[in-house]
């Protein structure tokens, strides 16, 4: 009986496998006429889809019957403390500071050209892939065309899929090189396709931008992306900060903006030995608390959120502006972290409903400690006569799960 119904169990799992493979191959084919209005040869197109399959092991993907994954990028899991080690930054700071010889000649071409300075580029480098010691091992087009196939965002992946193909059309890199990571970026300092194409630089006229393994090329894609995205040349990423005492951290979030020299009047001062040139009073700033009022503090004028276009997660911001500035001045931050806890994925989606639903939260609801919601959380807090620190612990979790 039991080998019957393993048999019976087999019959009924194939087609299922056999359908899933043959509607990919349908999708495949139904890509054509938009690589052909992109000027992808036919020749290409059946070369690099030919045998090509979907990889169900993939995380971020839709699939009938199988629940949502937990987030597996660090910068929302890990607490500040843990993700901005200061014995990795200090680390990678002594390998940058040796690259930054290295590359003093080509990383000072980049600054004229782009203005952005050359710790910066190498800090980007050092933590999307490790200077280049991080091994990518999948198959780009094959992670590319599963995510717009199975995907949570097939229509971006899809566009992703295709800018694959054109570039592999033009020749900038063999499918064998075309490798990347789980999500599909690619390179030393991880383009997707679009990124590629969009700012890729030839630096020295071969007719290829080679993010792959040519260093100042990879570091020029990165600071053409930056100054597309609004580069301030010769401004701070951010200036760490001591708050006053009683600071309302309500006001620690992007939309609460006011000159530095207005911050400054106002209480704030610069940590660490660090002055604010005069030419940067005026420039607007918000004030970040990424662990509330249990570590460092920062003003954030334009260029913080323009490293946000590389990747939108403040921890990230955090650890690539910290360790550029450790590149060039090797101090660590001037306040410590403490001691925290993360609460987990579904309670902060839990409290991100309470608080939306008491009109305190209207972004998205999605698990994450972002600074809208450290806002909101300080404002339910206010409301309710808690102590107001603006951070997620059980103790407020406790407070909405009695009813608020």
């Amino acid at each position: 009986m039991i080998r019957l119904a393993l048999i019976a169990l087999s019959v009924l799992v194939l087609p299922v496998t056999a359908f899933a493979d043959a509607g990919f191959e349908r999708w495949i084919a139904a890509q054509w006429p938009a690589a052909q209005a992109m000027g992808i040869s036919r020749a290409t197109f059946e070369r690099e889809t030919a045998g090509l399959e979907p990889d169900y092991g993939l995380p971020d993907l839709a699939l009938p019957g199988k629940p949502k994954a937990p987030d597996r990028q660090a910068e929302f899991v890990q607490t500040p403390a843990a993700y901005v080690s200061d014995k990795a930054i200090g680390t990678y700071a002594a390998r940058g500071r040796k690259l930054a010889a290295q590359y003093r000649a080509e990383l000072a071409a980049l600054e004229r050209q782009f203005g952005v300075p050359g710790p910066v580029l190498l800090a980007i480098w050092a933590r999307e892939t490790s200077y280049g010691g991080a091994k990518l091992t999948h198959d780009a087009l094959r992670v590319l065309a599963t995510q717009a196939y199975v995907g949570r965002r097939k229509d971006e992946f899809r566009a992703e899929f295709l800018a694959a193909l054109k570039i592999l059309d033009e020749g900038h890199v063999s499918r064998a090189g075309m490798k990347s990571s789980w999500a599909g970026a690619m390179g030393l300092t991880q383009f997707l396709p679009t990124g590629y194409l969009a700012y890729g630089v030839d630096l020295d006229g071969d007719g290829t931008a080679n993010i792959w393994t040519n260093v100042p090329e990879a570091l020029a894609a990165t600071a053409s992306l930056l100054k597309e995205k609004g580069w301030q040349s010769g401004k701070s990423w951010a200036y760490e900060i001591t708050v006053p005492a009683g600071f309302d951290c309500t006001l620690a979030e992007p939309e609460t903006t006011l000159s530095i020299g207005e911050w400054l009047k106002r209480g704030v001062k610069i940590a660490g030995g660090r002055r604010v040139p005069a030419s940067a009073l005026r420039d607007e700033a918000s004030i970040i608390m990424p662990a509330g009022p249990y570590g460092p503090a920062f003003l954030t004028p334009a260029n913080y959120f323009v490293l946000k276009s590389y990747n939108f997660a403040d921890l990230y911001v955090l650890y690539v502006g910290h360790l550029a500035d450790r590149i060039e001045d090797d101090r660590p931050f001037a306040h410590d972290w403490e001691s925290i806890a993360l609460v987990k994925t579904r309670d902060l989606e839990f409290m991100q409903k309470v608080l939306a639903s008491k009109g305190f939260y209207t972004d998205k609801i999605d698990g994450k400690a972002g600074m809208k919601t450290r806002a909101a959380l300080g404002a339910y807090q206010k409301a309710n006569g808690l102590p107001l620190d603006c951070w997620p612990d059980a103790a407020v979790l406790a407070h909405m799960k009695k009813g608020g």
